[in-house]
């Protein structure tokens, strides 16, 4: 990958043509990657994408690196969406029965690189997708990423919810931070390198911003909307309580390829 990298080839290329001789710049910068390979910083990093649900997507230090396990928020994003209908709005302001064709819309909490809001968007251009992130470096790679795979997406900085103004939603979707902060694997392997805020509220449950995610979901989805986020492998229990002490109904817990517990979420009325 790092040489394909270099040479500016695919990795069948290399694999059919391995008689290639480097020239010295190319040498210069397949050592330079090496070392830093060597030294645990994450391939991402070092070429700058990751592929995520069939597409490539730039990432840097200043985002969490798209897992392949999170392509399942995308499919379950996807599958609530189709199925979600908005009601019309009167001129007095109640809601009725009436079904309009107005565009469901999503909210993606902490989107990072926009690997799950762009992906959203692109597979659904009718409707509208909102992404926010308190890092203003996430932000500029996010956007970064909306324009050059084509999404139509609506950028904020805020922290959670403290910028969206009563702004309500028919889904809301997030990748939160839920690693304990006491947990020692953050200071091993790949997770040394990526941004501590985005693995960790330092909370010593892994749970803090989760429940700042439900209790902020009630306010800001619309009668019938759903939330859906990511939890860690033994978080199932404690996400369900805490989604049943919100209100909130049709709870669903998804297991990933692994068969670990990946996503929960649940429907408010």
């Amino acid at each position: 990958m790092l040489m394909a990298h270099v040479l500016g080839v695919s990795r069948a290329n290399i694999i059919a043509h391995p008689e290639r001789i480097l020239d010295s710049p190319q040498t210069l910068l397949a050592e330079d990657l090496l070392a830093r390979r060597f030294d645990g910083e994450p391939i991402a990093y070092l070429i700058g994408t990751r592929e995520f649900y069939g597409r490539d997507f730039i990432v840097s230090p200043a985002t969490l690196i798209p897992r392949p396990e999170t392509e399942l928020m995308v499919e379950l994003a996807l599958a609530r969406l189709s199925s979600i209908k908005v009601p019309a709005m009167p001129a007095g302001g109640r809601s009725t029965q009436i079904y309009s064709d107005q565009p469901a819309s999503v909210l993606d909490l902490g989107t990072g690189s926009g690997a799950i809001g762009v992906s959203i968007a692109l597979e659904r251009p009718d409707v509208i997708v909102v992404a926010i992130d308190n890092s203003r470096e996430a932000l500029d790679v996010a956007t970064e990423n909306a324009e050059r795979l084509g999404a139509h997406i609506e950028l904020i900085q805020s922290s959670w919810y403290e910028s969206l103004a009563g702004r309500k939603f028919d889904l809301i979707v997030s990748n939160p931070p839920y690693v304990a902060g006491c947990d020692e694997h953050l200071a091993k392997g790949d997770l040394r390198f990526e941004p501590q805020t985005a693995l960790t509220d330092n909370s010593v449950d892994g749970l803090s911003s989760i429940r700042i995610i439900i209790e902020g979901a009630v306010v800001h989805l619309r009668p019938g909307g759903w939330l859906l986020f990511e939890h860690g492998y033994d978080q199932r229990g404690a996400c369900r309580a805490l989604l049943l002490k919100a209100g909130f109904e049709n709870l669903t817990s998804v297991n990933d390829l692994a068969g670990i517990p990946r996503v929960a979420g649940g429907q408010i009325r």
